[in-house]
């Protein structure tokens, strides 16, 4: 049986993955909202090179203990960083610079458990667009920014998804989950 995309993220309730200066303090970390139990269901993150180069190796100053493990559980999967720019691998991740669509379904045919899309929004766009996303996983934040980055730009054609699933949490944000509807 063949991994799972998902494409995990938090976005506004106006779109935006972002803020204008790249801001995501909007953001709500909610342990109710099972991060941790989405982290055990995979063990590959795949990144843009600016996401990675942010968020690659982050370990956020003076945290809890709970964000301590859950920054180590993230940092424990194996990272494929896609770059047109930066080849090679170093001892954190693998570099891919081509064959985007063969790599990932390589991947895709490997043992192990899902796939998370981290972004950026590029990636995302080309992921979408080569059909590599298997499952949508947006948690809509009660915020609107009114300007910023957006979830989706640049999309070639019509997706048809199928809602697999909703969650409300107390903090006001829902989980929509989709799949591609393949009807």
């Amino acid at each position: 049986m063949k991994r799972t995309i998902i494409l995990d993220l938090a976005v506004t309730l106006d779109g935006f993955i972002e803020g204008k200066n790249g801001e995501v303090d909007w953001c709500i970390m909610d342990a109710e909202m099972g991060f941790d139990q989405f982290l055990n269901q995979i063990d590959t993150i795949l990144f843009g090179r600016k996401s990675y180069d942010l968020w690659g190796n982050f370990t956020p100053e003076g945290s809890t203990d709970s964000d301590k493990e859950l920054w180590g559980l993230f940092h424990s999967k194996e990272k494929y960083v896609f770059s047109r720019t930066q080849m090679g691998t170093d001892h954190k991740a693998i570099f891919i610079n081509d064959r985007i669509s063969e790599e990932v379904n390589k991947l895709k045919s490997m043992p192990g458990k899902d796939i998370w899309l981290y972004g950026g929004a590029s990636l995302i766009t080309t992921f979408i667009n080569l059909g590599l996303v298997d499952e949508f996983r947006l948690s809509v934040h009660p915020v609107i920014l009114g300007e910023g980055k957006p979830l989706f730009v640049d999309i070639k054609q019509r997706l048809n998804l199928k809602m697999v699933n909703t969650r409300t949490f107390s903090s006001g944000v829902v989980q929509l989950i989709y799949h591609l509807d393949e009807n």
